[in-house]
């Protein structure tokens, strides 16, 4: 039979201690866990529509059409092992450890192989006796939908496993306090067998039927008629959120040679994709399969469950490479985006972290923008997480963050344990007490500081929460500290700009104003369209007008006033440096749009400007050295553009 590919949820369950239990008890031992499987198991997984794949001794993998069914029929299934065998002591009671993963599967002759698979057993061997692992992709699934708090174990590498897998955990005590399943309770194998004595006709008939489920061969599928409709796997999975799959990068070039390139792209390109917080991203694997067969972006959605699908080409032509990206919406077969990358071959592993690094960083923008004008009536954390996203994005005036703060703010009122969450409500509680926007700033740094603290006990290595710590350490005028967290956030996800911007910023601040400009100019490099991109150019000439480079200065800035008009910053630089420049009709209509633009009163005079500060809050002007470069240049130029004192 030819092999299939689905997207399937995968449960994997096994015995925790089987061999030390055999070893006490053989026969006891497998009498009992055929009751399990009998009385409480089995009918579970046909409850909620699984499918048993085969059984391996103490082990179960069952293939579920609906993630929620297969957290939901996990968790009902130990609370009702809780309640059996009440009468063994608890070394003797058998209890089981389950992993659950969401992924694709390659089906055939009934099995179902590949790393969706895997990952689910490796997150059974994670769980404890009683409880449930699941996976990072599980979880956001199934947020808003099931009641059970899951406990963030961070990433965890798993073997075989190219990266790592955010784990969460559904703890045998938080199991234990969820209402009993009201399903038969089995008694100890002593008593068993009294009862069993008296009914010897039933237990013959018993034993022939469960003798032949249990000897069913390995490789073959367990067979249950009743559920065969539901678990014929016909309907597929609903694609997730921020799903997609790269498929191989074309080779156009004349040499056939060059193919280990638009490979390299490929999958470079998936891995960076798959460190979008929430995505899901098919293996470069599965996507591989792929390679010279005619592209149906649709029948691609369907097989794989995506609702995107990202292909390119690459062209090398003597010393020059080109490589085009689109992004399609699998369910319209609609071109979303593309775009095109030109490139020098002297570095060519450089060009390719470049070339990588601005597809993944311009599709986490796209990708969140469109899921987040997808309409729904229940909206759920994810959503969101989803609208935040998009809505951080818009501009860093008041009211765009404050918009921002309330849509996280109710992201962590739906998931109080979102590290995202935790992260960018710190963020913005910070922004808004650094701007002078909070009447409780103390009360908001305060909050940040223990929505950081308790990110980062959660995920020690969490990109976001590095950052987030960052951008609170700053807002508090202590830029060399946030120097650290903001290198870290970087190295985390080189794909996170806004650190690498905020690190120029800290650099700038704290006297190393030529380590700034490399770190901007590299952000414009990776993301020329950012939109931030704005802050970007602010920054870089910021960094030329405190040393005097005053025609480098305007022509930043003026990229950032095109980039960001309605940024009443960009015009307030602007009017500095036309100011010092002495074009000082043009000087002050630039002041007197920043007065225009800006929500407060802070540009009426130099005494307000300097009390409202800069990234590091209010009055903040950096180290003594950079506050007299600020004083010779911005303010002076501020002056010369008509800006009073008082």
């Amino acid at each position: 039979m030819a092999s299939t590919r689905r997207l399937a949820a995968i449960l994997a369950a096994d015995v925790a201690g089987y061999s030390r239990l055999m070893g006490v008890d053989e026969e006891g031992t497998l009498e009992r866990l055929r009751t399990h499987r009998r009385q409480l198991i089995d009918p579970k997984i046909a409850e909620h529509r699984g499918r048993i794949v085969k059984t391996t001794g103490d082990g179960l993998p069952v293939e579920f059409p609906s993630v929620v069914d297969a957290v939901r029929c996990a968790a009902e299934v130990q609370r009702g092992v809780l309640d059996r065998e009440p009468d063994l002591p608890d070394e003797r009671r058998i209890r089981w450890r389950i992993g659950i993963n969401l992924g694709d599967v390659i089906a055939e002759d009934g099995d179902i192989f590949g790393d969706g698979v895997n990952v689910a057993a490796r997150l059974e061997a994670l769980a404890e006796p009683g409880g449930i692992c699941v996976s990072g992709t599980v979880r956001d699934h199934i947020r808003g939908k099931l009641p059970y708090p899951l406990e963030d174990r961070g990433e965890q590498s798993i073997k075989n496993i190219a990266l790592p897998v955010r784990v969460y955990a559904l703890r045998p005590e938080t199991i234990a306090e969820l209402p009993a399943m009201g399903l038969p309770v089995a008694v100890s194998y002593r008593r068993s067998a009294t009862r069993l004595a008296i009914a010897a006709g039933m237990a013959a008939v018993l034993a022939i039927s469960v003798g032949a489920w249990w000897l069913w061969p390995a490789t073959k599928p367990a067979s249950t008629p009743a559920v065969a409709d539901a678990t014929s796997m016909a309907q597929p999975l609903t694609a997730p959120r921020l799903s997609i799959v790269v498929l191989p990068f074309a080779n156009l070039s004349s040499d056939p040679e060059q193919q280990y390139f638009a490979d390299g792209i490929t999958e470079d390109v998936t891995t960076d994709l798959s460190r979008i917080a929430d995505s899901f991203v098919i293996s470069r694997n599965t996507a591989f399969t792929y390679r010279n067969k005619p592209v149906d972006t649709k029948q691609i959605g369907r097989e794989l469950g995506v609702r995107y699908v990202l292909e390119g080409s690459v062209r090398r032509s003597g010393n020059k490479v080109r490589v085009n990206a689109q992004l399609i919406d699998a369910e319209t077969d609609a071109h979303l985006w593309a775009e095109q990358f030109d490139g020098d071959i002297g570095d060519l592993f450089a060009l390719q972290n470049e070339i990588t690094s601005r597809i993944a960083i311009t599709l986490n923008v796209e990708l969140s923008r469109r899921e987040a004008a997808r309409p729904t009536d229940n909206p759920d954390a994810l959503d969101y997480l989803l609208r935040a996203r998009a809505q951080y994005w818009k501009g860093p005036n008041r009211d765009e963050v404050l918009r921002t703060l309330s849509l996280y703010e109710q992201a962590l009122a739906f998931d109080p344990h979102s590290v995202e969450a935790q992260s960018q409500v710190a963020n913005n509680l910070a922004v808004r007490a650094g701007q002078g926007w909070s009447n409780t700033p103390a009360a908001d740094f305060q909050r940040a500081e223990k929505l950081i603290g308790e990110a980062l006990a959660a995920s020690p290595r969490d990109w976001l929460a590095h950052y987030a710590k960052g951008a609170v350490l700053r807002w508090q005028g202590r830029c060399e500290e946030a120097i650290l967290e903001l290198e870290t956030a970087f190295e985390l996800n080189p794909n996170w700009l806004n650190s690498l911007d905020q690190l120029a910023w800290c650099k700038l601040m704290t006297g190393s104003i030529d380590a700034a400009i490399p770190l901007e100019e590299q952000a414009l490099r990776l993301s020329p369209h950012d939109p931030a991109i704005g802050n970007f150019y602010g920054r870089l000439g910021l960094a030329h007008l405190l040393q005097l480079r005053i025609d480098e200065a305007i022509v930043s800035f003026e990229r950032g006033r095109s980039a960001s008009p309605a940024n009443p910053l960009r015009r307030a630089e602007l009017a500095a440096a036309y100011g010092l420049k002495g074009e000082s009709e043009r000087a002050a209509a630039e002041l007197a749009e920043a007065r225009r633009l800006v929500s407060d009163d802070r540009f009426l005079s130099i005494a307000r400007v300097k009390a409202a500060g800069t990234i590091g809050g209010p009055g903040y002007w950096g180290v003594p050295k950079v506050r007299a470069l600020f004083e010779a240049t911005y303010f002076a130029g501020l002056r010369k553009a008509g800006m009073p004192e008082e």
